[in-house]
């Protein structure tokens, strides 16, 4: 499937909710390149099938995006045993095609009155999963035109909202201990080839962590991301290497990811 194509029929069903939404995972990392600040590295970016879509809890997310969906083309496939399920939103044969996730910040215990979990939640028509630490995800979004002159089949430049770099980096620091093995690896590739992205602009970086992500933290938020910054890039680790092994258009070496990882963020992060 041509996942610029599907991309597009997604954009063109989401544009009435167009400012509430959030491009949060691999596909907000794929446009980032798009940005006037990015570098222009001579690799492929991190390929996904899917696009992680967040809202916040206010304003509510109202009309009808399930509707909308349907009427390019995407259907419902379901997972799971919430109440609501689990459910992406697939473009194609749900084995190869291309499928979008909604994702809403999780607040509270994550246990509804009678016991059950409290992880999915039903908002316009669509159900998305409830992800702790989402909340940062969409703390200072970027504006980003996608049509005609980037390979997009629209009609006209669109803009889109994508979670910013350091809002990207600082969330996949904070859930690296829960991640699988192998999430991990690849969250690790993501910070390295994201902070390489924008390696020219630290200075740009570091402004929007201080005045516009770190007032929005907890201390506890804060403190975990410095820390799992420095549990992570003091030393090449395994997962280290495994991420140096996922790309297979370039030669990584996991010093580099190492060096890199821990000096940009080192400076990125400093009080």
């Amino acid at each position: 499937m041509n996942d610029l194509g599907a991309f597009s029929s997604l954009i063109k069903a989401l544009a009435p909710w167009q400012t509430q939404v959030v491009l949060v995972g691999g596909w907000a990392h794929r446009l980032h390149r798009l940005h006037p600040l990015a570098g222009n590295p001579d690799y492929q970016p991190l390929m996904t099938r899917d696009v992680d879509i967040a809202f916040a809890d206010r304003p509510p997310l109202e009309g009808d995006v399930k509707s909308a969906l349907s009427e390019v083309g995407f259907a419902e496939e379901h997972f799971g045993e919430d109440r609501p399920p689990v459910t992406h939103y697939t473009l194609g044969n749900s084995d190869e095609g291309f499928y979008a996730e909604f994702l809403t910040p999780q607040t509270g215990s994550g246990i509804k009155r009678n016991k059950e979990p409290d992880s999915t939640k039903l908002a316009a028509g669509i159900t998305a999963q409830k992800l702790r630490h989402l909340e940062i995800l969409l703390s200072e979004p970027w504006s980003i035109a996608v049509g005609p002159s980037e390979g997009f089949p629209l009609d006209k430049a669109t803009i889109v909202q994508v979670a910013n770099p350091v809002a990207f980096v600082a969330q996949k620091l904070l859930i690296q201990h829960a991640r699988r093995p192998e999430k991990r690896a690849q969250d690790t590739l993501y910070i390295h080839d994201t902070l390489e992205l924008f390696g020219a602009e630290l200075a740009a970086l570091h402004d929007l962590w201080t005045t516009r992500i770190l007032p929005e933290l907890s201390k506890k938020d804060v403190r975990g991301i410095r820390e799992s910054a420095d549990q992570n890039f003091s030393a090449v680790t395994d997962i280290i290497r495994d991420a140096a092994r996922i790309p297979a258009d370039r030669q990584l070496f996991p010093e580099r990811i190492q060096q890199l990882c821990q000096a940009v963020l080192a400076e990125i992060l400093a009080e």
